[in-house]
């Protein structure tokens, strides 16, 4: 071997190098890097993308609606003030419900339906300083500080609500218990918003039914039906308001009629055009200066785009690809099945909303009015949009490779006090309370059949070491068997007037099964039973018996139409004998049920051979 061979054996093996992709049956599949596999990256993912979106509205609500506040004699900077204040509010309604329960959350989705339900109905009555109309749709509350719109809270609670429906019909789950619980509720939902008018509401909440069937298992089919049954609706909605349908032709071409119908429209593409790709740069957008409607909530995605250029608007749609990607990804590696199809339908509203919303913004859908998540201007919307992206990280924190990474790392007192641990990747629906006050039993809650009141039969002793063994044992077995056998000779037997009282009556075999349902009387009523015999077979009553006196009596026997063990001839054991031991060949006494057996005795011979040895029978 020359001295090159000798270092090229030397030499250590190269590494294999590691691409992006591997190599599979389909073709090849694109990894990301390690740490996107992480236990916590879903939730870190879901709150850094949420508090970016969060960042970015606020800057753009301070510049968007500085110059709609001057005009109107305020300080430029009270809307954003205000926003930030909503956005204060909705971080701490996130942080309650990253700590909620998901038990409780499915427990009260029921009762906040009938909630939502009466609200909606409320918000249609024309109540004076208690019920807004702003252009011209009847849905909001003036609360004093700030207006609510309860459709924004039926969106959510529909979410939940479905969500539990679906994972409690789970087993027996089928295409019509799929459909039936969710449609009839949405068809209800959407007409109380149609009165309102909210085209743009009953739209993001046809998202959260979608998302929910899509998730339940809605086969394709179905699904296609359901689309062309949508499409009908719209058209047919178009076509009842005028206005609607200036939306549409505004679409088509909104340039044709800038002045009236696509006036909006068409500005909001010369806002997206003088960006270009790098922006105007931040606060110095020209359409905001009364020249785009609504450009701080519906039209703020044109304004990021005036500013901040193609490239802002691309930072915004990665953002809004991030969340959705991480509730994609929270909904497959949960174990919990509401968890599942609830993330499912929050991800498709929040991200559908976004997508319409920037969609008819550069002209690629009609003008719905949905405002964009997280950045556009609207107190009720950003606190309810914060809250259910708490939700999602709520959810993310229970998966299971979460819940153990949790647990294996140390955590500060105030990560332990804001965001505990949950218990379980699958939390249990809680029990509902029973009419009658007893609490329910805890073996329920944890999976387990619950107690039921039941006879006990066997009786065990408690304390099997304080029995004695060897002689001892044959001599206490005697004694504990002496005042039995006294009690059976001293209770009289009804003998029948004339019967020769050596003579034993044979026993009578009994039907079972249906048959003895049917023909045996004493089944019935045993008390006809007894007058059937006649005045001599009649046996007297039994005197009342204390419980320690019926303890003390021969056992019970449960075999149907067999006698009383007091009214049976009782076999008297044979006495022990004085000394010496017992021949082999002598028959021993069969012991007792519920008695031990004596030391050293063996099994009675039997009169047939056991059933394993039958013949005919495989052994």
């Amino acid at each position: 071997m020359t001295a090159s061979t000798r270092e090229r054996s030397a030499r250590p093996a190269p590494r294999e190098r590691t691409s992006a992709g591997a190599r599979t049956a389909g073709g090849v599949r694109l990894r990301g890097p390690a740490w996107l596999d992480g236990p916590m990256t879903s939730s870190h993912l879901a709150l850094g993308s949420a508090g970016l979106l969060l960042v970015v509205g606020l800057v753009m609500v301070f510049s968007a609606a500085s110059i709609e506040a001057a005009k109107a004699g305020l300080p430029a900077w009270e809307p954003g003030v205000r926003q930030s204040a909503f956005a204060l509010i909705g971080l701490v309604g996130m942080l309650v419900a990253m700590r909620l329960p998901v038990g409780r959350l499915r427990q009260w989705s029921g009762r906040a339906m009938l909630v939502v339900f009466g609200l909606l109905l409320l918000v249609l009555v024309p109540i004076p300083g208690v019920t807004l109309e702003l252009n011209g749709a009847r849905a909001w509350f003036n609360l004093g500080f700030t207006n609510f719109q309860p459709s924004e809270l039926a969106k959510l609670v529909f979410a939940l609500w479905g969500a539990h429906v679906l994972a409690t019909r789970e087993k027996y789950l089928t295409t019509r218990s799929l459909l039936m619980p969710v449609l009839p509720a949405f068809g209800a939902m959407t007409v109380l918003l149609l009165l309102e008018p909210d085209m743009g509401a009953v739209v993001s909440l046809g998202l959260v039914v979608a998302g929910l069937l899509w998730a339940g298992g809605l086969s394709r089919r179905w699904i296609g039906g359901a689309v062309l049954a949508v499409a009908v609706g719209v058209f047919l909605m178009v076509q009842a308001a005028p206005y609607r349908m200036a939306r549409v032709t505004g679409f088509l071409d909104p340039c044709s009629d800038a002045s009236d119908s696509g006036y909006q429209a068409c500005h909001g593409l010369y806002a997206l055009a003088t960006g270009g790709f790098w922006g105007v740069g931040l606060g110095n957008s020209a359409m905001k200066w009364n020249l785009l409607p609504h450009a701080e909530s519906d039209y703020i995605f044109a304004i990021i785009g005036e500013e901040l250029g193609f490239l802002g608007c691309l930072v915004v749609v990665v953002l809004y690809g991030i969340l959705g990607w991480a509730g994609f990804r929270i909904s497959r590696r949960s174990t919990d099945r509401f968890v599942q199809l609830a993330s499912v339908a929050i991800t498709v509203w929040l991200i559908g909303q976004a997508t319409m919303n920037m969609g008819y913004v550069v002209g690629l859908l009609p003008v719905t009015g949905v405002t964009l998540p997280l950045i556009s201007a609207g107190g009720t919307s950003l606190v309810l949009t914060l809250f259910v992206v708490g939700l999602l990280a709520r959810f993310a924190r229970a998966e299971p490779a979460a819940i153990a990474h949790q647990r294996a790392h140390p955590r500060g007192r105030l990560a332990r006090l804001l965001l505990p641990v949950p218990t379980a990747a699958v939390d249990p629906v809680p029990p509902r309370r029973r009419r009658n006050g007893r609490a329910p039993d805890p073996r329920a809650a944890a999976g387990r059949p619950e107690r039921t009141p039941g006879r006990t039969v066997a009786r065990v002793p408690d304390d099997r070491r304080a029995q004695p063994r060897g002689p001892e044992l044959r001599r206490a077995e005697l004694r504990r068997a002496e005042p039995r056998r006294a009690e059976t000779r001293a209770e009289p037997r009804a003998e029948p007037r004339g019967a020769d009282p050596r003579r034993t009556e044979p026993r009578r075999t009994e039907p079972r099964g249906a048959d003895a349902r049917r023909g045996d009387p004493r089944r019935a009523d045993p008390r006809r039973a007894d007058l059937r015999r006649g005045p001599e077979l009649r046996r007297p009553p039994e005197p009342d018996r204390t419980p320690d006196e019926r303890r003390r009596r021969p056992e019970r026997q449960t075999v149907p139409g067999r006698q009383d063990a007091g009214d049976r001839p009782t076999v008297r054991s044979r006495p022990a004998p004085a000394a010496g031991s017992v021949p082999r060949d002598a028959p021993r006494e069969r012991p007792r049920s519920g008695e031990l057996p004596a030391v050293g005795a063996r099994p009675v011979p039997r009169s047939r051979p056991p059933r394993t040895e039958r013949p005919g029978r495989p052994q």
